[in-house]
């Protein structure tokens, strides 16, 4: 069978960079539990070579199509028709290199910061490496659910043992919300491939043969309901955000870059792949409610930073901000914003990722995280200083870095399905720029509140080397986003031609319904 792209790279790609930070952990394991030196060395080394690869298969990737590549289908468990299929399309492919990307800043971000139980550390951070790229490349419903549990479990040891005073509530709080959400996922997947071979007499868990199905709309309504419920905890969307600021604050620097970067993603990218890709009518129909609980996350999520003691807190109630303009661009079922809502995933797991890495250089010499804490630490910190205020103007949309490409085309998207859920989502844009220049300003300005700052030193070469990266990233995707617009654009005019009948057929009717909700245009 051709699987087109595979081919030119000349072996099995996709396994390769899935189970290769998991094969470094196995070698960590057996051969270096009495060298403590080598640990370090060697995740990093593997991180290093998982993200070469990445960036490899990036280079041989065609655009401008969104057909899936570098596809592999391996017979499994055939008498329930489960296969080892992997392929990755535009949006996937990004999302890969995103998880490549911030698992090398991970550990060079950690170097210091754990001293305790370092060979279980980094296992962990590779085994999680692996099921973050699982979920992303997996074309079997079966495969993506082993995947999804898979990381599971990994950070759920991050926060329970390397976490703050409060890791083991976080740690059981992260685990429960998320396998709550698992098992309705797992649900409705019982329920779709049941029906499906009810139907067909053929058992598949094929993602792309199940797309094709076309099941009855009672049976999407209710699929759709267990997996959106799933994914909006994983996001996650307001109400179900609540489980996040606690795992945030309690978890080590890598855990929380790892999960606002990359983890969080996975629950956007579940309703692109699933909720969108199997239910697109039901999808249509639950716009309203998807625009509504998004725009009021980006305002909860806004106001909830504006009044945080803690700066860790403040940048995970801004994730939830972050997210809800997410969600709601990749509703609005537009091409800017479907566009924009994937760019503006990367660029959150960017910038976000930096920032909540500085809260731990900060950290780590100050034992503190709380504001009053602070105060005039530009005076012994310059370096981090100015990095700091590059990651937060990008935060706050900046142009010129990456966070005003993605929510300019977020704000472009909205603005097309109703104007005034683009007004109110404009609110969080105001809140966002005051919640962090405000807290820029009352930590790195003002006078110096306490003299033990002038004992501090500034950030280090391996530090600077880990945010480098991250300041390069930003301003590439600000200034010349075509490269990454590129990529998404086939993808996105697919996920619009798979909703476009839908929407001719239901569109007025949902904006009857937004103007009873909103008035207005």
């Amino acid at each position: 069978m051709e699987y087109g792209f595979a081919e030119q790279i000349g072996f099995r790609a996709l396994t390769v960079l899935t189970f290769l930070p998991s094969v470094g952990a196995l070698i960590m394991l057996l051969f270096m539990r009495k060298r403590p030196n080598a640990y370090k060395t060697t995740a990093l080394v593997t991180a290093l070579v998982t993200l070469a690869l990445a960036v490899y298969m990036m280079t041989q990737f065609q655009t401008g199509t969104a057909e899936f590549q570098f596809q592999e289908d391996y017979r499994w468990i055939d008498s329930f028709g489960i296969t080892f299929h992997l392929g990755v399309d535009g949006i996937s492919m990004l999302l890969i290199l995103l998880t490549a990307f911030l698992s090398v800043i991970a550990i060079l971000g950690s170097w210091n910061y754990v001293t305790d139980r370092q060979l279980a550390f980094f296992v962990c951070l590779l085994v999680l490496e692996t099921g973050m790229i699982g979920v992303f490349a997996a074309m079997d419903l079966f495969l993506f659910y082993v995947f999804w549990e898979v990381q599971l479990i990994p950070m759920y040891f991050l926060i329970g043992i390397w976490g703050g005073a409060r890791r083991i509530y976080a740690a059981i709080k992260f685990f429960l919300y998320t396998f709550a959400g698992s098992v309705l996922m797992l649900v409705a997947i019982i329920g779709i491939v049941w029906w499906y071979t009810k139907d067909s007499g053929v058992t598949t868990f094929d993602i792309q043969t199940l797309q094709q199905a076309g099941f009855p709309y009672g049976v999407q309504a209710l699929a759709f309901v267990g997996f959106f419920l799933a994914f909006a905890i994983k996001v996650p969307m307001f109400p179900f955000h609540t489980w996040l600021p606690d795992a945030h604050v309690e978890a080590p620097t890598a855990g929380s870059v790892l999960l606002a970067g990359v983890l969080l993603k996975m629950g956007v990218y579940g309703m692109i792949r699933f909720c969108i890709g199997f239910f697109p009518e039901v999808s249509v129909k639950a716009v309203p409610w998807v625009m509504i609980l998004s725009v009021i996350g980006i305002i909860y999520g806004a106001a909830m930073s504006l009044i945080q003691a803690d700066m860790k807190k403040l940048v995970a109630y801004s994730s939830v901000s972050h997210m809800g303009y997410v969600t709601a661009g990749l509703f609005a079922f537009n091409l800017q914003g479907i566009q924009g809502s994937v760019l503006q995933m990367i660029n959150h797991g960017i910038l976000t990722g930096a920032l909540f890495q500085m809260v731990g250089f900060f950290y780590e010499r100050s034992h503190t995280r709380l504001i009053k804490d602070y105060g005039g630490v530009a005076q012994p910190m310059p370096v981090a200083a100015a990095l700091f205020s590059f990651f937060v103007l990008g935060s706050l949309g900046l142009p010129g870095l990456n966070g005003f490409v993605g929510e300019f085309l977020i704000l472009v998207g909205i603005f097309q399905y109703k104007i005034v859920f683009a007004v109110l989502a404009s609110v969080g844009l105001i809140l966002g720029a005051a919640y962090l220049l405000w807290m820029y300003q009352r930590t790195m300005f003002q006078e110096l509140r306490n003299k033990k700052w002038l004992k501090v030193s500034d950030l280090n070469a391996r530090e600077i080397i880990t945010l480098v990266p991250l300041v390069a990233a930003a301003l590439f995707i600000g200034i010349y986003p075509a490269p990454v617009l590129n990529l998404l654009s086939a993808p996105a005019q697919t996920i619009v031609a798979q909703v476009q009948p839908y929407l001719a057929e239901h569109g007025s009717s949902l904006l009857k319904l937004a103007s009873s909700l909103f008035g207005g245009n």
